[in-house]
């Protein structure tokens, strides 16, 4: 959602493996998950392609099998759900706390059945959740503990007297993400940590086609490429941490209460990945909208619930009030600059519209953009991938779009989509 910060120093990275020829998984690759290992402090680090293959995996390693349950948050990115689903398991969706946006642990315990393997918690947007609580539940039940940390990299948690870094792990293994949206990226790319030697065993054999436990591997390797650029990235994430952290910390003193924060506990860290905030009324989420769009900030809604989608919905076994609610009303803001948000690509939820005061925010400049005022579920031209961008002023289906006359949305021009406050 906000460009990377990339410089000169991941383009010498990347002309370094071009010229010693070896671009496969190979000596970047082992150095690189040396490096995030010592950064996090966990005994093994696996590179792979991206955060969704890190979760599958992990998942694998773990042992969840077809047939299993996997208790865990619908208000995640779908890939969470979809991890689960490529095993053959099934997620069960568990409500998140109002004041964190994380798993609520309360929940949990209710969720557990005869068939539950294990628990998948999400970190969401870099706010470490509750991992000690949910520890002593699985271990309590006997369950594994997989922590999805796709936006954590770089957030804390506080054990004893000491901070640790998520991924130490606090689990049977914690899964991370190197997409572009992420603090720092490979392209993409993902790494799996955990303490347990056997479950790194498993998880490299199958990331290369290898055949243990009765499954076949999978292609699901990092490139020496994307891993010289991630060690550049690796070694610029403390001080992103650092700017983001300051930056909301302005944001708070300038906001003060005209909207509410998410909480961060005493023993949490986070990254700010994302700052998810929320107005009080539709009047003060529209009003909020129209001065980010007057000074150029992108708008859109926040996180869909996996269990909307009808092929997730089975995952329904109790109230999911407060995810409902945080999807219509989240306004997470990208505290770093970078280009407008674009509509997503194929295999996302088309976003419904509903009546709720929300919106979506990246600090992320408008220009040359294209945006749609929607009055409907589907804009023309969706068709499952990005949507075409009309002239500026026409309809269609109850749809307007705006174009910003700039030099940029002249040439190149991107369609972005976000649902009204009311």
């Amino acid at each position: 959602m906000a460009r990377p910060v990339l410089g000169a120093e991941e383009s010498e990275a990347v002309a370094r493996v071009l010229a010693s020829g070896w671009v496969m998984q190979g000596p970047e690759v082992e150095a690189f998950e040396g490096e995030f290992a010592a950064f996090v402090a966990a005994r093994h680090a696996c590179a792979v392609s991206s955060g969704t293959a890190a979760l599958h995996l992990a998942l694998l390693a773990v042992g969840v099998r077809p047939g299993d349950e996997v208790v865990t948050v619908s208000h995640s990115f779908i890939a969470t759900a979809n991890s689960v689903r490529h095993i053959g398991a099934a997620p069960v969706f568990v409500d998140i706390g109002a004041a964190t946006f994380n798993i609520d642990p309360a929940r949990v315990e209710e969720a557990i059945g005869p068939r539950t393997r294990a628990i998948l918690c999400v970190h969401q947007f870099g706010l470490p959740c509750d991992v000690a609580a949910l520890a002593a539940i699985a271990r309590a039940r006997g369950l594994k503990l997989v922590e999805d940390a796709a936006c954590a990299a770089g957030s804390e948690l506080l054990v004893g007297d000491e901070w640790q870094h998520i991924g130490r792990p606090h689990s049977d293994a914690a899964c991370f993400s190197f997409h572009p949206r992420k603090l720092i990226t490979t392209g993409d790319g993902g790494m799996v940590t955990t303490a347990d030697a056997e479950v790194d065993a498993r998880v490299r054999a199958w990331r290369s086609h290898g055949t243990r436990d009765g499954i076949y591997g999978f292609s699901f390797r990092m490139t020496d490429l994307q891993a010289a650029v991630g060690r550049v990235q690796l070694s610029r994430l403390p001080a992103l941490v650092r700017e983001r952290r300051a930056l909301v910390e302005r944001l708070r003193a300038r906001l003060g209460t005209a909207v509410r924060f998410p909480v961060e506990p005493s023993w949490a860290r986070g990254n700010w990945q994302s700052l998810c905030v929320r107005f009080g009324d539709a009047a003060a989420a529209s009003a909020a909208r129209a001065r980010f769009e007057a000074n150029g900030v992108a708008v859109r809604p926040g996180i869909a619930n996996a269990h909307e989608d009808p092929m997730q919905s089975d995952g329904i076994r109790g109230s999911l009030n407060e995810s409902e609610r945080c999807a219509r009303c989240l306004t997470p803001t990208q505290p770093a600059p970078g280009p407008a948000c674009r509509w997503p690509g194929p295999g996302l939820r088309t976003p419904r519209c509903r009546p709720a005061p929300c919106a979506w925010a990246s600090t992320a400049g408008s220009t040359g953009w294209a945006s749609w005022a929607t009055t409907t579920s589907t804009p023309p031209g969706r068709g499952g991938g990005r949507s075409s961008c009309p002239p500026s002023g026409s309809t269609a289906g109850g749809w307007r779009c705006r174009r910003r006359s700039t030099a940029a949305s002249r040439s190149s021009p991107r369609a972005t989509s976000r649902r009204p406050p009311t």
